[in-house]
């Protein structure tokens, strides 16, 4: 499972997500090209974005195919990615196992 959380600089927790990201085939297979930020996240690491690769995953959100991830986790993605591009100096991670 690849928890998400919204922190700011200097660690402080600013957001966290219910649901987490469960890897499986959908997500490994992935297309790089065209989910340039989901397709490379990675099972057992953390992965973290600042506000301009956030802008890239939001748009990347709606395009998935069924089944990546749940309509819970991608309305809990859009909602994150909000909050750090309303923010100032918050970064997206991605908290593998």
């Amino acid at each position: 499972m690849i928890n998400l959380q919204v922190r700011s600089e200097d660690g402080t927790i600013a957001a966290r997500a219910e649901h987490g990201v469960v890897w499986g085939p959908e997500l490994a297979g992935l297309d790089q090209s065209v989910f340039p930020m989901l397709g490379h996240l990675l099972p057992y690491a953390d992965t973290v974005f600042n506000s301009r690769q956030v802008s890239t995953l939001l748009e990347e959100i709606p395009q998935l195919p069924p089944g990546v991830v749940t309509d819970e986790l991608a309305r809990e993605l859009l909602e994150l990615g909000r909050t750090v591009l309303d923010g100032q100096h918050l970064y997206l991670w991605f908290l593998g196992d």
